[in-house]
């Protein structure tokens, strides 16, 4: 029977043992290409298509090294006898794979957002407006896309939890959309369970992130003033990316840690 008790002992020892490679990973991959991501909404031109595509360059550049930051890290705490450079060639190598079933998640992702969209259609509102007000939305369109969210949520949560072995499945296991269904027979039994530390992982994640990136701000607006602005908007991008790269270390070591405990308690 698979504890988090003792799943959570063993991603403290695999972060004081091997903390010295994971967080050169994290922040090659998740920090640095955050930092630049933030600089350049803060500070880049805006306007032109060509600058348009620049963004989503660098977007897609971004969500390709912290994909590879993951794998990566997954791949050390995993096993204790990897290196950084075995670490980084098994990332390589699944880098592909991870983006094609992330992909293919986030359509579905995206698929499950078109009733509220179809039903304010029929309704006759026009989405063109922009951002349209709840209390301007006739009261069984609000009533229906309040509870349909609600609903939504919770969905997200339990197929979240069912999920969080897919990319140590991609690495160790090399599947592709097949990491799916195995990341779902793996976490059987454990929904709850795994429900219960996400919430608890997101709380503690947000309450240090939007304390110190308002700290931050608040600190550089003193010092550069109002005026300022796009340098304090960086300054608390660049204080809230450290704090999730940090975190993003310790949900690795967990993930990783857990995919042992699973594999090994119902496979042997």
């Amino acid at each position: 029977m698979v504890r988090i008790g003792t799943v959570w002992d063993r991603t403290v020892e695999v972060l004081k043992g091997r903390a010295n490679i994971l967080v050169p990973i994290a922040v090659a991959s998740l920090f640095l290409p955050s930092v630049a991501n933030t600089a350049l909404a803060a500070f880049g031109p805006t306007g032109s298509g060509a600058i348009a595509l620049l963004g989503v360059a660098v977007a897609l550049a971004v969500l390709l090294a912290n994909i590879w930051g993951q794998l990566a890290m997954l791949a050390v705490a995993t096993h204790p006898a990897t290196t950084r450079a075995d670490a980084g060639r098994q990332a390589t190598a699944r880098l592909l794979p991870a983006l094609g079933v992330i992909l293919a998640m986030a359509v579905l992702f995206a698929l499950a957002l078109v009733p509220p969209v179809v039903v304010m259609m029929n309704a006759g509102i026009d989405l063109t407006r922009g951002n349209v007000a709840v209390q301007s939305l006739p009261a069984g369109v609000s009533g229906f896309i309040g509870l349909y969210s609600m609903v939504l949520v919770v969905v997200a949560f339990v197929v979240g939890a069912r999920l969080i072995l897919l990319n140590p499945v991609i690495l160790n296991e090399r599947r592709g959309l097949g990491a799916v269904m195995r990341s779902f027979r793996l976490t059987r039994g454990l929904t709850l369970k795994i429900v219960g530390v996400m919430i608890l992982f997101a709380i503690v994640l947000l309450v240090p992130m939007l304390a110190v990136q308002t700290a931050v701000g608040l600190v550089a607006r003193l010092i550069l003033g109002a005026d300022a602005l796009p340098t304090i908007g960086f300054l608390a991008g660049v204080a809230s990316a450290a704090v999730t790269s940090l975190f993003s270390v310790v949900a690795a070591a967990f993930t990783a840690q857990l995919y042992v405990a699973v594999v090994d308690d119902r496979e042997g």
